[in-house]
């Protein structure tokens, strides 16, 4: 497995001899030029200097999966020198980090012949000591090709960002425009749309009078019933009524209630079925046992990547590409995550709804005008898909 770490030394080490020649130049010349050349050479110290310090950062995260910590990284069969591409993932992708950022790698491994000819199969692997995700390459496809923004970011890293870069890597991130379609509104657009539904939820917790506050609760108890009956086939085994009537208890004003009834229904079903409802409760009532600073970080967290979302949804319908690392948008990200918008009752000022609904503006105006196709261009990239899988099942095996 060949990682970054050797071309680094090498651009650091010809940085440093690119300022020493600007050195040698400098007093070498005569005095008449030297103000000029002075500011020639502040200039290239400022940005030389910031690119060292890219360099080290990225040399500190290669030395990191070098660790014993990752040593899953080597030695899983599916992993090793299979990993054709792995970058930064979260909030170091984005570069809105900051001291209580976790450090998440995401990758992608080509899978193996068996998968591709024998019976195997093989999606992802995940280890959560570490916040690392490797997709099988097979997968990562049919998630490019729905643009989903979580799968979509990991192409879009600056080039300093990518820890494992092979040569099929490289060919991938050429590739990349072969999965941009108008599908990106919709995926985007319905993250954007979760991520707001999050922030508003967790404010409404918070801020609610009491009897608001138990109709909310209704709301995710129905929801979670009934995505539990779908997956347990219990529809046709009885009936449950949820509602909100007066409460008995002094202090509550409304609460809500259960009248049900079940037939021949196994008890862990029904045991199940509780605990699921009482799972949303439970998490309610914990409102006033939080740590708030926590939940202000995490409130503020939400508000941003919403923002983030609708930047990265713009940038590929109207032109065309994916940037997750979003410099010029630092300082906005970051004020939001700090919680410059977010006021002393714990909801957002007007200047932040005033951002959110004018990238909202933004995207549907870039949906209608994009230049993207509907769909992706399948021939080209089932061509793609089997070039890359014919290199898979060709590889010798690395042990």
């Amino acid at each position: 497995m060949k990682l970054e770490g050797e071309k680094l030394d090498k651009e650091i080490e010809s940085i440093f001899d690119l300022e020493n020649e600007v050195y040698d130049y400098l007093f070498l010349e005569n005095n008449v030029f030297l103000v000029v050349k002075w500011e020639v050479f502040h200039f290239l110290h400022k940005m030389t200097q910031k690119n060292i310090n890219k360099m080290r950062e990225n040399m500190d995260f290669i030395k990191q999966i070098n660790s014993q910590q990752y040593d899953f990284l080597r030695t899983n069969k599916r992993l090793g020198n299979r990993i054709i591409l792995m970058g930064l993932g979260g909030s170091y992708a984005y570069g809105t980090n900051n001291e209580n950022s976790d450090i998440d790698f995401r990758g992608v491994t080509l899978n193996l012949p068996s998968d591709l000819l024998g019976l195997t199969e093989f999606e992802q692997y995940e280890d959560a000591n570490t916040d690392t995700v490797i997709y099988s390459f097979n997968k990562m496809i049919k998630l490019l090709l729905e643009c989903n923004p979580n799968i979509i970011e990991l192409l879009g890293l600056d080039d300093s960002q990518y820890l494992i870069k092979t040569e099929l890597g490289q060919k991938l991130l050429d590739n990349r425009h072969l999965f941009l379609s108008k599908r990106a509104a919709k995926s985007f657009g319905g993250y954007a749309g979760a991520q707001l539904r999050r922030l508003q939820n967790a404010i409404a917790r918070d801020s609610m009078p009491q009897q608001e506050r138990e109709q909310h609760i209704y709301n995710s108890v129905k929801n979670a019933l009934e995505d539990f009956a779908r997956k347990n086939d219990m529809f046709d085994k009885g009936t449950i009524h949820i509602y909100i009537d007066k409460s008995d208890n002094p202090e509550l004003e409304t609460e809500l209630f259960v009248d049900a009834q079940y037939t021949h229904l196994p008890l862990r079903d029904y045991e199940n079925m509780l605990g699921a409802m009482n799972n949303v409760v439970r998490g309610y009532d914990k409102i006033g046992k939080r740590n708030k600073k926590k939940d202000d970080n995490h409130l503020n967290k939400h508000a941003m990547h919403l923002i983030r979302l609708f930047m990265m949804a713009i940038d590929i319908l109207e032109k065309g590409e994916i940037k997750t690392h979003r410099i010029d948008d630092l300082e906005l990200l970051r004020s939001i995550r700090r919680g410059d918008f977010q006021k002393e009752d714990k909801t957002f000022s007007d200047e932040f709804y005033a951002i959110l609904s004018d990238y909202e503006n933004r995207l549907n105006i870039a949906t209608k005008n994009t230049a993207l196709p509907d769909n992706p261009d399948m021939a080209k990239v089932e061509a793609f898909v089997e070039y890359v899988n014919r290199k898979a099942v060709e590889m010798e095996d690395f042990y």
